[in-house]
């Protein structure tokens, strides 16, 4: 996923008649991307990007000029980042982020100050107004009325550069991640650590092919019309691999339905600001998002945007909680900077279908649902009898919504490895805090003298987690590769045959 990028001068920053100086910082901001899970025992680790005690509310932008008005607002708590200093910069540098904590929080201190500026002049132009309710000489009213004057512009002006001074710290702040599960790895891809091996490598006595070869021998893909017709990374799927895929999501959601989720068909375009609420960046060089031009919207690249987006700006009842989703969308990604042999064929697409779960919790229950997402995963994989390893990923692979991670990847042997056909992410209240999802406690109403909503429970934002069920190519690749037969044939795993009009075994075409 792309990292939007602005860069620090080593120059002072003016807001109207004031100057804050920043010092040069050697490290580029970046508003990037998270990924990890949530532990009760360890209520540091989240609370800086949760609504809880006070919080500031912080705006994204997708614009990439820093003085441009932010579109949106989450809220993140700077109080605890300042007084958690020393663990959210051991965070930032775990998980290999750009993100400069010292702009940060030099552009909170020059807030804060700012802010008491304000507040000062404010308790001066109130008093200024009550002293004139008084019986006064003329002289006196006249330099009160004067004082007053020169209060309210100077007011003007500090309110002015106070709004912009919040609106930089918001930009800035951006590209701090969530904080991460103590039992994450630290370190890159190959710190990830396994969790669970499934089955093994079937062994051919036969030379075998990869997807691309049985596709073209079957007579069920075929890449080079749709390179003709949409360019490199398209395909057109044909004959019994069409029926494959209506037979793959539908006996995917007839599974996961059974777990008590809501089957959801999607919007697949959607406004800019939902994807980057959802902790996506749609524009930079290296996107991953399609963008419309001319327009403030993108394609979806997974179906986890659009299910995020649906309880925006809600207050939710606990008694609803939990929301299980189990969604089927198509989904677009530019993949950008991808190439070489392992992206090849079906592996790395530009379009494809996918059936994604989500999930909208209370922040005590997200831990649990991040097992069940990937204990439903497991056992989908198993029941097809795929060779797969699951695995805890490590803090500089995390995209940065994510508290946790857990990736599944089943084995190739056309392609003589692993590859990745699933992950499931706690993002605990990254995603819920830009989107504003909150959710109000069951508890009894306070007794007091106050009356109406001041004697509710205060709302929580609630945490969200998504998990894919199934993408289509990649599983593709796995069934092709693994149930293919010397003949050339390829068997269709029992689960599926019911799916597929009774179909066991895809044979070659005759000639």
């Amino acid at each position: 996923m792309s990292l939007h990028k602005l860069r620090l001068a080593a120059v002072p920053i003016t807001f109207s008649s004031r100057l804050f100086f920043l010092k040069p910082f050697p490290n580029t901001l970046t508003l990037g991307l998270f990924s990890r899970h949530l532990q009760p025992h360890k209520p540091l680790l989240v609370r800086a990007f949760s609504a809880s005690a006070a919080v500031e509310d912080i705006p994204a932008t997708q614009a990439s000029d820093s003085s441009a008005r932010p579109q949106w607002k989450a809220a993140i708590d700077f109080k605890w980042i300042r007084d958690n200093k020393e663990a959210v910069e051991i965070n930032i540098k775990n998980r290999n982020s750009n993100a400069n904590l010292e702009a940060v929080l030099e552009l909170y201190e020059n807030m804060v100050n700012l802010q008491k500026e304000v507040e000062q002049l404010r308790e001066e132009r109130n008093n200024v107004a009550k002293k004139m309710k008084g019986k006064l000489e003329p002289s006196q009213r006249e330099t009160l009325v004067e004082e007053g004057k020169n209060l309210k512009e100077s007011l003007v002006t500090l309110e002015e550069d106070l709004v912009k001074l919040k609106d930089e710290l918001q930009h800035v702040a951006q590209s701090i991640p969530n904080m991460t599960h103590p039992d994450v790895p630290v370190g890159g891809e190959d710190s990830s650590a396994i969790r669970k091996e499934v089955g093994s490598p079937r062994e051919f006595s036969f030379p075998i092919k990869d997807h691309l070869q049985l596709g073209k021998d079957l007579d069920l893909i075929d890449f080079d019309s749709a390179a003709e017709v949409s360019g490199s990374k398209f395909f057109y799927l044909k004959n019994e691999a069409v029926l494959l895929e209506m037979a793959l999501l539908n006996w995917t959601l007839s599974q996961v339905m059974k777990q008590g989720f809501t089957p959801l068909t999607t919007p697949e375009i959607v406004r800019s600001a939902i994807v980057e609420k959802c902790g996506f960046q749609p524009r930079g060089d290296n996107t991953q998002v399609y963008s419309i031009d001319g327009t403030d919207q993108c394609l979806i690249g997974t179906a986890e945007i659009p299910v995020g987006g649906i309880h925006m700006d809600s207050i939710l009842l606990e008694s609803v909680l939990p929301l299980k989703y189990i969604a089927f969308s198509h989904c677009f990604r530019t993949e950008a900077g991808a190439a070489g042999a392992a992206t090849k064929g079906l592996y790395r697409v530009h379009q494809f279908n996918k059936a994604e779960m989500f999930v909208i919790c209370r922040p005590e229950d997200s831990e649990s649902f991040h097992q069940e997402l990937i204990q439903i995963e497991e056992d989908l994989f198993t029941s097809l009898g795929l060779h797969f390893k699951t695995l805890d990923m490590a803090t500089a692979d995390l995209g940065a919504p994510a508290y946790r991670k857990f990736d599944v990847e089943a084995w190739m042997p056309g392609l003589g490895r692993f590859g990745e056909i699933s992950s499931a992410s706690n993002c605990t209240d990254y995603q819920s805090r830009r989107l504003g999802i909150r959710y109000r406690p069951s508890e009894p109403p306070q007794t007091g003298p106050k009356k109406g909503k001041a004697n509710l429970p205060a709302t929580k934002f609630v945490h969200t987690l998504n998990a894919t069920a199934c993408a289509i190519p990649r599983m593709m690749v796995c069934l092709l590769e693994n149930y293919q037969q010397e003949d050339g044939a390829v068997v269709i795993p029992e689960p599926l045959r019911p799916f597929m009009g009774g179909i066991e075994l895809i044979k070659p075409k005759l000639k």
